[in-house]
């Protein structure tokens, strides 16, 4: 056993587990439907957002399987849900390690796992419910399978291999497919056949590949609509669609959605630009053919859509008074973004920097996981320094793999229209590898004074000091000025020793060379560490002293959140899943209201945002209906469909409103306005009195409550 990577494993797990048994909710948005699919082997299945089994979440459900079957152990909790991710976290420094040791050594094994434990973004990724560090593992697993099938020459490995990024496929869809040309790349390079053998396997593996990604996809898409629920952020309820447009495409242009407008989060009022999904009235899961439009929310996990700046016409919550901002200016003076091409003008908003090459070196970027890539660049050269055409060795063909893995990925997100900083997570496991590999050839070459290559160790340390100061000196109002110098001075120190040893022998030379790495991963380690010391997201994590406190996870950024009169407040972390989990929490006098006046129902109640079902399906393992999805725009029930529900006696409470910041669909909204009877918030709500309202609005004593994010009114609709 390595004892050294005994702290290295405790480390990731601090950085991984600390702390996640306070978050109560996590991710609300996945944590509700794993509440969902704890109920039924339906909703399991699909991985329904609410217990009705109307509409999914907007990913695939593998991993969502495993949160539930890990809440079905130890019970429905935030931590719960987490603890996948925070194993997974843990294996992927595990299997960085045991992938790098036998080609490179055990020195830059320990190396490569040290830096993927403390790549900023993967500790803040893993410490949440959200998908990337599952993905992550479960990508590094498909390439061990592959290093190992191509070394020992076994066939059934490879086939594993590409199963596994096909199980990938089915965490994150298209995502996972970013690592392909490495794939293909390391195994014509590496598997030792005939080129008739190699190319039947190769065949076969991307037949295996192909299958295990579509088979859930295919199976959904192939059952008839109106007895499966509908595909979550979709345009055209089919996982496909999902799968290459959405999830794919999309990602890429940034063009989020075809129709609708763009802006920010509308509300109740804005109408169904997704369309109805036509006139079937045999029952709440029956789906028609929606017609593409309509935005959502800019606050999903992954729900990346964004609605129309002129729809800003929601029922309080994050809009400004009347539902909107004055000349579309948002509080505290933050830009309203406009129009759809989130490649243009969103970087600021989004943490994600301007396109172009030097994009993961930009402020807004840097911090997440490109600290060693200066690192990475020079130990790339001492890697191939030493290539020969017919001297091709196994070190120079797993470099090739990791740098088959980086480059491409790093191409993306340079250019990619829109995307969320912890999406950077894919870049971890490559620069963790080529860090190790890299490093112990330019100690190695250093050691051996070996021309111009032995400059390299010295020249790396330095550029890497720089760059970390960079990247630290933003912050030196919030962090103070001493870890960005002091790394500085240390860094140009360490460089100044190593010149002057260069062609010296001394007891204290290799001390140096370790010191100059330890240096170097001061910033990373820092900003590792901010999701502890900082507060995180849930949502949307990102690393970073202020990063993780913004909603949009990495700018230093929060939403104001409205209070229904205009004023805006940031909210605060409570518990409920950090900045961004825009949840609320379970209302007793909501809660005692519904249960002593339900005559039968199967439901709760029914609401226009998921936000508002979240503590109830998660806290109360209560049924309710989400009417829309995550955005409420999503096309999931007509109004014939929601007139049947009412009349079979399967609801009849409906929240409208609360979070205000949704996009919704008009014809529910109005129908449900129109054939319901507004409950006063007096008789509901907890604090409420109509004669404590001072805006004098009558409507509001009628039926409006002042919740968490805005106002909700609460009807009951008997036919």
């Amino acid at each position: 056993m390595d004892l050294v990577l005994l702290p290295i494993v405790l480390l990731a797990a601090f950085l991984n587990g600390y702390g996640i048994w306070n978050d109560q909710y996590a991710n609300s948005y996945y944590t509700t439907a794993v509440g969902s699919m704890l109920s039924n082997f339906h909703n399991f299945f699909y991985a329904s957002l609410d217990s009705a089994g109307s509409v999914t979440v907007d990913k695939p459900p593998v991993v969502f399987w495993i949160q539930t079957a890990f809440a079905y152990v130890f019970g429905l909790h935030g931590w719960s849900v987490i603890l996948p991710q925070v194993l997974a976290g843990i294996a992927s420094v595990l299997l960085i390690y045991f992938m790098v040791k036998p080609t490179y050594g055990l020195t830059a094994a320990r190396i490569s796992a040290l830096a993927m434990a403390t790549v900023p973004v993967a500790a803040a990724v893993s410490r949440t419910n959200n998908i990337d560090s599952m993905l992550v593992f479960t990508l590094l697993l498909g390439s061990w399978f592959l290093f190992k099938g191509s070394k020992q020459g076994s066939a059934w490995k490879i086939l594993v291999s590409f199963g596994l990024i096909g199980v990938a496929f089915n965490m994150k869809m298209l995502q996972a497919y970013m690592i392909l040309p490495a794939f293909y790349l390391f195994y014509l390079l590496a598997f030792q056949a005939k080129w008739r053998r190699k190319i039947i396997l190769l065949i076969g593996s991307t037949a295996v590949l192909a299958v295990v990604s579509l088979s859930w996809a295919v199976t959904v898409d192939s059952i008839p609509e109106d007895e499966r629920p509908y595909i979550g952020s979709s345009e055209t309820n089919s996982v496909m669609e999902l799968a290459f447009g959405y999830n794919g495409l999309a990602r890429l242009t940034g063009q989020q959605n075809t129709a609708g407008n763009a802006g920010m989060p509308n509300g109740i009022g804005q109408g169904n630009n997704r369309g109805n999904r036509g006139d079937s009235t045999s029952g709440p899961n029956q789906i028609g053919s929606g017609d593409p439009g309509a935005g959502q929310d800019v606050n999903a996990p992954d729900n990346d859509n964004m609605n129309g700046s002129n729809g800003l016409n929601a029922i309080g919550g994050m809009n400004g008074p009347n539902g909107n901002f004055p000349n579309g200016q948002m509080p505290n003076d933050m830009e309203m973004p406009n129009g759809r091409d989130f490649g243009r003008g969103m970087g600021g908003m989004f943490g994600t920097g301007e396109k172009g090459p030097l994009r993961l070196f930009q402020t807004e970027l840097s911090g997440q996981a490109s600290w060693l890539l200066p690192v990475v660049l020079l130990g790339c050269i001492a890697i191939f320094a030493g290539l020969r055409r017919r001297n091709i060795t196994r070190k120079h063909k797993e470099a090739l793999f990791w740098l088959a893995w980086l480059l491409p990925v790093a191409a993306f997100f340079s250019v990619a229209g829109f995307f969320h900083q912890y999406y950077l997570i894919m870049l971890a496991p490559p620069i963790a590898a080529l860090t190790g590999a890299g490093f112990v050839a330019m100690w190695k070459s250093y050691r051996d004074r070996n021309g111009w290559q032995a400059w390299l160790l010295p020249v790396s340390v330095l550029l890497t000091t720089l760059f970390g100061w960079y990247i630290m000196q933003v912050y030196n109002d919030t962090i103070g000025a001493g870890w960005s110098i002091s790394e500085l001075i240390a860094g140009i120190l360490v460089t100044v020793i190593l010149i002057v040893m260069l062609h010296r022998t001394h007891q204290w030379k290799q001390g140096f060379i370790i010191a100059g790495f330890i240096v170097m991963l001061i910033g990373p380690i820092y900003w590792a560490f901010t999701p502890i010391t900082y507060g995180g997201n849930s949502m949307i994590p990102a690393a970073g002293p202020t990063g993780s406190n913004g909603m949009f996870g990495g700018a230093g950024m929060g939403m104001p959140m409205g209070n229904g009169a205009g004023d805006t407040e940031m909210p605060t972390m409570g518990g409920r899943g950090g900045m961004g989990n825009r949840n609320e929490e379970v209302d007793t006098a909501i809660l005692n209201y519904l249960k002593e006046h339900n005559t039968g129902e199967t439901y709760l109640f029914a609401t226009t945002d998921y936000n508002q079902a979240a503590p109830y399906i998660i806290d109360e393992r209560a049924a309710v209906i989400t009417l829309g999805g995550f955005s409420g725009s999503d096309p999931v029930y007509t109004t014939e469909e929601l007139e049947q529900l009412v009349k079979s006696g399967q609801v009849k409470y409906f929240m409208v409103g609360g979070m205000g910041g949704r996009g919704g669909n008009s014809d529910i909204s109005d129908w449900i306005k129109e054939h319901g009877t507004e409950i006063p918030a007096s008789e509901w709500q907890t604090g409420t009195d109509s004669g404590s309202m001072d805006n004098g609005d009558t409507e509001s004593e009628a039926g409006l409550g002042f919740g968490f994010g805005g106002q909700t009114t609460l009807y009951e609709v008997k036919l």
